[in-house]
Parts: structure tokens; sequence; C-alpha cells
């Protein structure tokens, strides 16, 4: 009886559907509005989580290439010391001769989480 039961319940069902182009217009709906969320399609998200890497088709159409490639480290912050009037920078501080104190006190380098967030993949 249950059986009968269960198979008289599943008739309304089998109208449920979509048509031959609904699906289409729901897959460009879910990808507009990945596109406006994320700023990259369904299968960019994909490709993105696949190879790490950031992906989206919004580059193409900015004339970048597709995925976005990580960004080198910066170039290591010249050493500069007061002199007569002006500041002299040096690429080197182990060449100046006495040592002198740095103009500019602040960080040297990128700290860890400003180097995490820069390699960071997505999401």
């Amino acid at each position: 009886m249950r059986f009968i039961i269960a198979l008289l319940c599943l008739i309304p069902l089998a109208g449920c559907g979509l048509g031959a182009g609904a699906d289409l217009g729901v897959t460009a709906g879910a990808n507009v509005l990945a596109i406006t969320t994320i700023h990259r399609t369904i299968p960019d998200a994909v490709i993105s989580l696949v190879t790490g890497k950031d992906c989206s088709m919004v580059r193409l159409d900015q004339n970048k290439s597709y995925c976005r490639h990580p960004h080198p480290l910066p170039p290591p912050v010249p050493y500069c010391t007061q002199t007569l009037g002006n500041a002299t920078c040096w690429a080197d501080p182990s060449q100046l001769p006495d040592h002198a104190p740095q103009v500019a006190a602040g960080p040297y380098q990128l700290s860890p989480l400003q180097l995490a967030n820069r390699d960071r993949s997505w999401p």
C-alpha cells in the first residue's frame, strides 16, 4: 500500500522540469549574477579553484591575460642618510664608511601578513 501511495505522489512531479530553452536562460542568469558579485563567470570560478590562480573572462575584456600573475617582490628600500643640505641614498648600506643613521624610520620589507596577502590565491 505504501508503495502505491509513493507512486501516486510522484505523478504530479512528472511535469516538473525546465523547457528546452529555459535551462540556457538560468545558466546565463547565474553567470550574470556571478560576474556582478565575484567578477568571474561560473566556469572561471571552477578554473580558478583548480589552478589556484585568479582567472576571469572580465580580465580578457579589459585586454589583460586570462589569469592574474603574481606581482614581483618590491625592490629593496634604499638606505638614505642625512648630509649637508639633502639626503643621500645608498643601495648597499654596508658600503657606508661610518654607518650613519637612516633618515626615515619605518619598515624595510613587507610584513609576513603583507606577503601572505600578496601571494594569496582565489578565493
